[in-house]
């Protein structure tokens, strides 16, 4: 099936800037910034706050490891530091001067800037590992500034860090506030940069150019100026697990480049993907929504390859202010085959399916990861949609609403007397449901004798109210070894998860080792995991999803 609609014309953007123009300066020697400031009008509106995705699996400090210690607060820059952290050096300037292949410069927390020593921009050796704490995308260690450096390909330019051929950036949170100011510049290198935080840089988090090649993993894009990630010449790389949140546009790509852009999150940004000019990306299993014009955008004669018959896309792409898939090109067709989105909110010409869609209660789940859950529990009254016929699959729930399918699904027997919570009065439309859910052993309040019915209740609120009400809870958390995120979660919480994990109530989407634990849970997310609660208690039938966390002990056996 073909999208035919009305191509991209230029009464949806500056009256004063036709098409063409936008499309014309998608040409080697303009910059992209230049580019994306003429196709975006220039100005970049600011939206939301992040929800910050959780750091990927990092290993430690092999033994062995020629390591050098630099502590702000309490080094030195003499010859004899560096070697202990009671005997630290004070820069990470001094550090990496010393630094040879093989080597980890391991910071201590604080904020590295001129101010504190440091000459930028601070080049990362080849070879040379720049630590800082991983754990938490370097919340506590921060590289603050920028300076001129001279490009071969794209002039002069701010930046913070660049990085050398086999060098790794890990636990690092980067700001350039400088004018046109880059956190990272990758210019035909193929550096590992994981688990760092890119934010408020001035044009972008990172810049790749020439014929770089670099892996971008488990980082977090928030309250960049410009953009995420921007791609040009014939730069490659993968993009995976990434978190961009609340920037000018998530990741940018043009010229000839050919980036993997996977399982990355893609949320609240002005547009999540702009590809330009002859760009290539393969664009697989990412989650594009809230961005405030457009998920993905595609001009001049640019051919994203957002899935094929052979090899589906598997992007979930929704709720996007103007289009989800925006194919500005004059000529161009893109294939889209395999993924979740709203077929009425594409605009220009965009193959998405070889088959009709299936007919079903909703306007906006079919081809979502959770129609099949979704319809099962409207089929059974236990949950409902909107009066325009969608079920709005990716809005949040809160605790009240929460209470509310718990009631629907179980019919929780009184097992403790109620609680009067000071902040559900007997006239809230919630106070039924929260009141029996409470009784049941479902939910509980907060300190102070507070439900807070309006607050939106996150995953791992979701989870346990249901190992609670149930009776599910397991002592052995060995369970939790199956997510690679389980650091995050709570500790009260934790017998909670492995009791629903070792009973398949878990659904986690896009990627299934991933639980996102303290993130909102969706009315998707909601849905799934009520419905697997249902499959448990033998109350309903299984339904196939590679998205469902098998119990790794059964699996095994």
């Amino acid at each position: 099936m073909k999208n035919t609609a009305n191509p991209f014309n230029s009464s949806i953007i500056t009256p004063a800037q036709p098409v063409k123009h936008h499309a014309n300066n998608f040409k080697l020697g303009v910059s992209l910034l230049s580019a994306i400031c003429l196709w975006s009008g220039g100005a970049l509106t600011m939206i939301a706050q992040a929800n910050p995705a959780p750091p990927i699996v990092t290993a430690q400090i092999p033994a062995g490891t020629n390591v050098i210690y630099v502590n702000l607060a309490t080094g030195t820059d003499s010859d004899s530091a560096g070697s202990t952290e009671q005997t630290p050096l004070r820069t990470i300037t001094a550090a990496l001067q010393r630094a040879e292949a093989g080597t980890v410069v391991q910071l201590a927390n604080g904020s590295y800037t001129a101010n504190t020593g440091e000459v930028f921009p601070i080049v990362v050796p080849r070879g040379v590992t720049l630590r800082g704490n991983p754990s938490t995308q370097g919340q506590t260690v921060a590289i603050i500034g920028g300076a001129n450096y001279v490009s071969s390909t794209e002039a002069n330019q701010n930046v913070t860090l660049l990085a050398e051929q086999d060098s790794v950036i890990t636990g690092l949170t980067i700001t350039n506030p400088n004018t046109r100011g880059t956190g990272l510049w990758i210019q035909s290198t193929n550096p590992r940069v994981t688990n760092n935080t890119f934010s408020k840089n001035k044009r972008e988090g990172i810049y790749v150019t020439g014929n770089a090649n670099p892996k971008i993993e488990g980082n977090v894009f928030i309250n960049n100026d410009g953009q995420g990630i921007s791609l040009v010449r014939t730069s490659q790389g993968e993009i995976r697990d990434n978190l961009f949140q609340n920037t000018g546009f998530g990741i940018a790509a043009t010229d000839q480049t050919s980036p993997l852009i996977v399982q990355n999150r893609i949320l609240q940004n002005v547009d999540g993907i702009v590809v330009a000019s002859s760009a290539t990306p393969t664009i697989r299993n990412n989650v594009i929504e809230g961005n405030q014009r457009d998920g993905v955008v595609v001009i001049s004669n640019a051919q994203p390859n957002l899935g094929t018959t052979d090899n589906a896309g598997e992007n979930r792409i929704s709720n996007n202010g103007r289009y989800d898939i925006h194919n500005a090109t004059s000529s161009n067709i893109l294939l889209a085959y395999g993924n979740n989105f709203d077929p009425t909110r594409i605009r220009g010409r965009v193959e998405f399916t070889n088959t009709p869609p299936v007919a079903g209660r909703f306007s906006d789940t079919q081809g979502h990861w959770a129609n099949a859950y979704i319809e099962a529990l409207a089929n059974q009254g236990i949950i409902a949609g909107f009066n325009d016929n969608t079920f709005r699959p990716s809005e949040p729930v809160t605790r009240a609403q929460f209470a509310a399918i718990i009631n629907k699904a179980f019919t929780p027997a009184p097992e403790k007397p109620g609680i009067n919570f000071v902040d559900v009065s007997s006239n809230f439309w919630g106070y039924q449901a929260i009141q029996t859910a409470a009784r049941g052993g479902f939910i509980s309040g907060y300190p102070g004798n507070k439900f807070l019915p309006n607050q939106r209740i996150p995953r791992v609120q979701a989870l346990v109210s249901l190992a609670s009400g149930l009776k599910l809870r397991s002592d052995d958390t060995s369970v939790l070894s199956v997510y690679q995120d389980s650091s995050f979660i709570p500790q009260y919480a934790t017998t909670a998860v492995a009791g629903a994990t070792a009973k398949e109530l878990v659904v986690n989407y896009p990627i299934a080792s991933k639980l996102d634990p303290n993130r909102e849970a969706t009315r998707a997310e909601v849905a799934a995991f009520v419905y697997q609660a249902l499959v448990n208690a033998g109350r309903a039938q299984p339904i196939t999803s590679s998205y469902l966390v098998k119990n790794p002990q059964t699996t095994q056996r």
